[in-house]
């Protein structure tokens, strides 16, 4: 890097983690990237169940700005031409119609940051289009995803993309850290609730509470349908901002990350959650997928459970000092690999080898709506 970049980055939100894994994975990265310099312009589409639960409603690590609809986007027009680069990240309302005004106006680089990277190419295949067309991945300079592994040969191969990288989701060291406070359950899961993470829910926490009446359980997050039967020993929390994830982490002895359908056949697709646990020395429980080996080693940073059997084993018969060793090997892979210090290094290189890769080959224009 020869000098800072002024990026501008067009997020599904910034100022609150309600019902979003995304506000959280853009604090890390953004605060990352201030840190090393950069300077930063968040841009966030006002909307009322956002507005309703904004847990940082005024960042110190950047210029954020809130905007009403599309056409109030224009306002903002200057700050996106002459930034070193825009990123648009996944599911920002009217995210095509976003992403074509920005490519009209943008000087700089322009990338796309996929947060939920298996989702986007299962809705392309079904020709829906929430966060992008198929027409404008080629149009990108360098196309960011949370998901790695052969997902990446299949947007160049495939799809077009100029360039594919991998930018996981990342941790705040300073903020989510080990707190000593007792424990007060024994197995807890952090999470908006989804249809297709329910089974894993059901089939490694809610079964397990049920055969461990003596054991202590706990959920929380927000958007769970009524009419679930939750075991009298399980705890639910409605909504736990992320002020407060530390301390949720801290309290209990193994903390269970399930992972979305689409991401699992994908792999090559971590979480926040499981990085946020480890920054937490939470000893973690979680289902398999492709490429988890490569981050935290079952095991070793891990335990990987396929039904209730082993997470009543685990339960029931792991000794206290292994727990406490995977705990402690998890927190060390996390802060050495996967703070957002870290993850921003890896941002500003991609953007910095797309600025390079644009003067040999110029950004296509726009096609044709």
């Amino acid at each position: 890097m020869t000098k800072p970049l002024d990026i501008v980055v067009l997020g599904l939100s910034l100022s609150s983690s309600w019902g979003n894994g995304h506000a959280t994975t853009f604090r890390a990265l953004l605060r990352g990237a201030a840190a090393l310099g950069h300077r930063i312009t968040f841009l966030e589409r006002d909307v009322p169940w956002y507005a309703d639960h904004r847990d940082l409603p005024d960042p110190d690590f950047c210029d954020f700005r809130l905007y009403p609809d599309l056409a109030a986007l224009d306002a903002h027009a200057a700050t996106i031409r002459d930034a070193d680069a825009v990123i648009v990240g996944s599911y920002v309302p009217d995210g095509p119609a976003v992403i074509d005004r920005v490519l009209e106006i943008a000087r700089g680089v322009v990338a796309f940051y996929d947060i939920d990277t298996p989702v986007t190419l299962a809705q392309l295949a079904r020709g829906e289009t929430p966060s992008l067309e198929a027409r404008q991945i080629p149009l990108f300079d360098v196309y960011f995803s949370f998901t790695g592994g052969p997902t990446l040969d299949r947007l160049e191969r495939d799809l077009g993309a100029r360039a594919a990288r991998a930018l996981y989701c990342s941790v705040e060291p300073e903020r989510y850290r080990p707190t000593g406070e007792p424990y007060a359950w024994d197995l807890g899961y952090l999470g908006t609730y989804s249809p297709d993470r329910q089974p894993a829910l059901e089939r490694l926490l809610l079964e397990p509470a049920r055969r461990l009446p003596d054991k202590r359980f706990v959920v929380a997050g927000p958007q769970y349908p009524d009419d679930i039967a939750w075991p009298d020993n399980v705890t639910r929390i409605p909504h736990l901002p992320p002020a407060e994830h530390p301390s949720f982490y801290a309290r209990q002895r193994f903390t269970l990350n399930v992972t979305r359908a689409d991401m699992i056949a994908a792999g090559f697709a971590p979480s926040v959650r499981l990085f946020e646990a480890g920054a937490c020395a939470t000893a973690i429980v979680g289902d398999y997928w492709e490429g988890l080996g490569t981050l935290l080693p079952d095991g070793a940073a891990m335990l990987v459970a396929h039904d209730a059997d082993d997470v009543v084993r685990i339960l029931t018969e792991l000794p206290a000092m292994r727990r406490d060793a995977i705990a402690a090997r998890a927190r060390a892979i996390v802060l050495a690999e996967h703070t957002g210090e870290a993850r921003a290094r890896e941002l500003v290189d991609g953007l910095e080898q797309a600025r390079a890769a644009r003067t040999a080959a110029p950004r296509k224009k726009v096609a044709a709506l």
